[in-house]
Formats: structure tokens, sequence, C-alpha cells
């Protein structure tokens, strides 16, 4: 299996995550950590349903994997995320030490990542890898239509 197919089975794991997410009405991303291929922790968005606003699936999915594992930092594991993590879970990303981050669609009004320039500090830890644009076609229509349906 090429690296491209492998990220993309793991996307699709994501994006089943994220229709969760979309079945309780909340924003519709979701992620999934990956340690020598196999998912050790998932994660949706859930801020209303928890009625908390740092809810995002990626702290969901950090959180699991933490406890998974009984540690603090994630060297040497992958994160998948339908959209690009916002600069709060960039925080948690940066502080984790992950390895890998591979996300589906870019998010150029809140993600973390397109905030930055080539003069910008890295926002995530210097060993971390990205990975973009991955299924980011489905991903950005899973949102966007959850947002059309909104307006």
């Amino acid at each position: 299996m090429t690296n491209s197919n492998h990220d993309e089975d793991f996307m699709k794991q994501a994006l089943k995550e994220a229709y969760k997410a979309l079945d309780a009405d909340e924003v519709p991303i979701g992620a999934v950590v990956v340690m020598n291929d196999k998912i050790i922790a998932r994660g949706h968005n859930q801020v209303e349903t928890l009625n908390d606003s740092t809810a995002h699936a990626e702290i969901i999915a950090l959180t699991s994997a933490f406890n998974f594992l009984g540690s603090k930092y994630l060297p040497e594991a992958t994160l998948y995320v339908t959209i690009e993590p916002c600069t709060m879970c960039c925080g948690a990303l940066y502080w984790s030490k992950i390895g890998k981050v591979v996300y589906g669609s870019a998010d150029p009004k809140h993600g973390g990542l397109s905030l930055l320039n080539s003069s910008s500090k890295k926002i995530l830890h210097p060993k971390t890898k990205i990975v973009k644009d991955i299924l980011a076609e489905q991903c950005a229509f899973l949102i966007k239509d959850f947002f059309k349906k909104k307006r």
C-alpha cells in the first residue's frame, strides 16, 4: 500500500467520526490517532454536546490517546483530522509532540497552519511532519454543506 492510500484509508476513518458529529448536529469534524498502523483513539467535535468550546475532535482524540498509552507525548503517532486544526488544537498538538499531522481540507479562516507565513514561528513541534489535502474534497464538502444548511 502506498503512503497516499494509507493516508486515505485512515482519513476515511476520520470522516466516519465527522459523520458522528454531524448526526449529533455538531460541526462535522473528525479525527483518529494512529500508531503502528492501528487506530488507538478517535474523536469528533462535541462542543455542543459537552457545552465546552474546547471539545474539538483533535482534543478529544488526543486525550483518548494519552489515556490509552498512559503517556503525555505522542512522537510515534499520527493524527488524521478532516479539517486543518485551529490554533488551539495546534497548541495541543505542539505540546503532545505528535509525530505527524495529516489533514483533509484547509481552513483559511480558522486554521492554525493557514495563519502562518514563512517568517512565522512554527506552530507545531519542530519534528512534526505535516501532510495536507488528503480526501480534501470530501472533507470540505461535508463542512460546507453543514454550514449551508445552517444558514
